[in-house]
């Protein structure tokens, strides 16, 4: 935890800023790398009929840390997503878990 799933990227464009995120993330966050999950989800953008270029839009799953935090994560991220400039929008978007609702190994949190 936290989970960021990504979408709208080439995959082998992620591999090769992936440490670089998770370094981040840490540093900010305050919490070990095996607590991170990083997923590739592979997706087609489509507009009127036709396949189209898209953008990466990346969901940050977490315990909520505050705006200051949310911030600071949508930053690294967008910047280490687009440290090449190859996309026109990178889109980060936060999903707040509950500690009840979240289970592991059949305990919440």
């Amino acid at each position: 935890m936290p989970h960021i799933r990504v979408r709208g990227m080439e995959v082998e464009k992620l591999k090769q800023i992936s440490k670089e995120v998770i370094d981040d993330l840490e540093n900010i966050i305050g919490c070990p790398r095996d607590y991170f999950t990083l997923e590739y989800i592979p997706s087609i953008f489509i507009m009127d009929g036709q396949e189209e270029k898209g953008y990466p839009f990346v969901d940050v799953l977490w315990f909520d840390r505050g705006q200051e935090v949310q911030d600071q994560v949508a930053k690294a991220i967008t910047n280490r997503v687009n440290a090449r400039k190859d996309y026109e929008d990178v889109c980060v978007i936060f999903k707040s878990l509950e500690k009840e609702l979240y289970y592991e190994n059949g305990e919440h949190f």
